[in-house]
């Protein structure tokens, strides 16, 4: 991120970090470069290439022109040093991790995790040798008792997916920084706009740019931000990093390519051999929806602050988990950590339980039902039977997903005919 870039602001760089009128043609916006390939300048400019001498486009599985300008766009507005795009939010967290892990290391991640999260981290990494162990962030004491000489990295959600959970991100990299381990921070519900954890201490932020990001539904894919803050030779745990690489002669990451040591390995590395790749056209959606990201955060959370006031005081509704109510018990932490807002996701437990859950969902005309969040739309779902359905029961309540409850991702509709819709679908009648 140059210097120039730092004195915009946000809503500025949400619309011309990364981007240029394109030389050939003068297009205005960024174009679609739908090309799998692209010509050498000749066979000492394609040996510099592929040494990592120099920088440039390849092979679109690793780099691509429209890929770059999102990568740059993303890192600009969380302060990153760059960012690694890829094919999902899923594919983003296996990025983040893969430099950092060998078999026998483990990340000690938050408890209040999305459901595909805590069964990537409990079930599917244990294939590549990786372990987690999940730990209530709220408990310090835990957190550190967790850590041990084989943890690598420290995850948590900023904003958490269902109940909307907000994590205590300073204390948590205080944590990290302690003892010597990156913290990363899926800021996928609360975006670049309502916070930037790397001002707050973490070393990687993950995305699903799939929602808030692009934030219509469209496309599917992910980023990992790098801070470009951390040493990854102080203590000889990330030896991908420290330690030569026998594909590329010997060359030492971290020694060669200093704080952008991590996002250059992501790509010459991880996603020549993962192949996780962002499509052109993915990365096009994405940057459209980026465009208009403050302005729909202010939205989304507005009217996620009018109708979680109004579920509170509805009888047929037991708890409302929405960090901006003043009941919230992280309310205070929310407007230290979080200024701008508590985001537009939360939890709504039915004094009805799960039958209760199921009528809601299935009386509802505006809200759609679907696995997704972070639309433009309003979106619910019944996390107990759909998203966190292969956790145990105990999973599901330490992740404020029980079988009472569901989760809101409120759009930027009218407020007043959101809260028709719930009013008629709690009770009974209809619109």
């Amino acid at each position: 991120m140059s210097d120039a870039l730092k004195t915009y602001g946000f809503e500025t760089l949400q619309v011309h970090a990364g981007a240029r009128p394109d030389p050939a043609t003068g297009a205005r916006q960024t174009p679609i470069y739908q090309s799998t390939a692209y010509v050498f300048q000749g066979a000492d400019h394609a040996a510099a290439l592929f040494d990592l001498k120099e920088i440039g486009f390849i092979y679109s599985r690793l780099t691509n022109p429209t890929v770059a300008v999102l990568q740059e766009r993303i890192a600009t507005l969380e302060g990153g040093i760059g960012a690694i795009c890829c094919a999902s939010g899923h594919a983003a967290q296996l990025m983040a991790l893969f430099p950092l892990m060998s078999p026998g290391c483990n990340v000690v991640a938050s408890n209040r995790l999305y459901g595909g999260t805590v069964t990537q981290f409990s079930q599917t990494i244990k294939r590549l040798g990786w372990s987690a162990k999940f730990v209530d962030f709220d408990d310090e004491q835990a957190l550190r008792d967790a850590i041990d000489d084989n943890t690598r990295a420290i995850f948590c959600e900023s904003i958490s997916n269902p109940g909307g959970y907000v994590t205590d991100i300073p204390a948590i990299a205080k944590i990290a920084d302690d003892v010597g381990l990156p913290l990363i921070v899926d800021n996928t519900a609360a975006t670049p706009f309502l916070c930037r954890p790397i001002e707050q201490g973490a070393t990687l932020v993950v995305h699903s740019t799939t929602k808030y990001l692009t934030g219509n539904g469209t496309v599917m894919g992910g980023a990992v931000v790098d801070s470009g803050k951390f040493d990854w030779s102080a203590s000889g745990k990330f030896p991908s990093l420290s330690d030569p690489e026998p594909a590329y002669h010997g060359l030492k990451f971290h020694e060669t390519f200093g704080p952008y040591a991590f996002t250059l390995h992501g790509i010459a590395i991880g996603l020549r051999d993962l192949g996780t790749t962002l499509n052109p056209q993915a990365a096009h959606y994405t940057l459209m929806g980026i465009e208009t990201l403050s302005l729909r955060m202010q939205r989304h959370v507005e009217n996620a602050m009018t109708i979680a006031k109004w579920l509170e005081g509805h009888p047929e509704v037991a708890e409302v988990t929405y960090t901006g109510l003043e009941s919230s018990p992280y309310h205070a932490r929310q407007k230290r950590v979080y200024p701008k807002g508590a985001g537009a996701l939360f939890t709504v437990r039915l004094a009805g339980g799960y039958e209760a859950c199921v009528d809601l969902v299935d009386r509802l005309e505006l809200f759609s039902h679907v696995a997704n969040l972070g639309d433009a739309r309003s979106l619910i779902i019944h996390p107990a039977s759909t998203t966190h359905r292969q956790l145990t029961a105990d999973q599901q309540e330490a992740a404020g997903a029980g079988s009472d409850i569901v989760r809101l991702s409120i759009g930027i509709e009218t407020a007043d005919d959101l809260i028709a819709d719930l009013k008629q679908a709690l009770e009974g009648g209809s619109t």
